[in-house]
């Protein structure tokens, strides 16, 4: 399943990834209808969802700020609002990468997709691991 922020419907995005993800496309105001979601509350109602990964491209309030959860991935896209349109094709280049294929590898990660490279961490979030991407990619 992945969860999009919200900000993330306005620009588009979930019509382009649900063309190649196979699974679930939600907004994360999905998982609580009708309510005012704050950033603090996502990991809670990630909990609820099964197996979500949820996409943002709001790195400054997640990226080393939220712990990782063995329910859940965290998948910032660190890309401006006026690149936004380009959220699919790195979410889709990230998932095809050796660490992030499946969606049980991706659990318990907080990671931070950019153009150049995809980092993350684990249970331990001082230590950040690099992927660089492949050439071919």
């Amino acid at each position: 399943m992945l969860v999009l922020d919200e900000q993330l419907l306005s620009y588009g995005v979930r019509a382009p990834i649900a063309r190649w993800y196979r699974g679930t496309v939600l907004a994360i105001t999905q998982l609580r209808p009708q309510t005012v979601i704050r950033d603090d509350a996502i990991p809670m109602l990630l909990r609820t969802a099964h197996r979500p990964t949820f996409v943002t491209i709001n790195v400054l309030d997640f990226w080393r700020r939220i712990l990782p959860d063995p329910r859940f991935c965290i998948a910032c896209v660190a890309v401006p609002h006026t690149q936004a349109l380009e959220v699919p094709v790195l979410v889709h280049r990230f998932f095809r990468l050796a660490p992030f294929r499946t969606q049980r590898q991706r659990l318990g990660t907080v990671v931070r997709v950019s153009m150049r490279q995809v980092q993350y961490y684990t249970t331990t979030p001082a230590v950040i691991h690099r992927v660089e991407w492949p050439r071919s990619t």
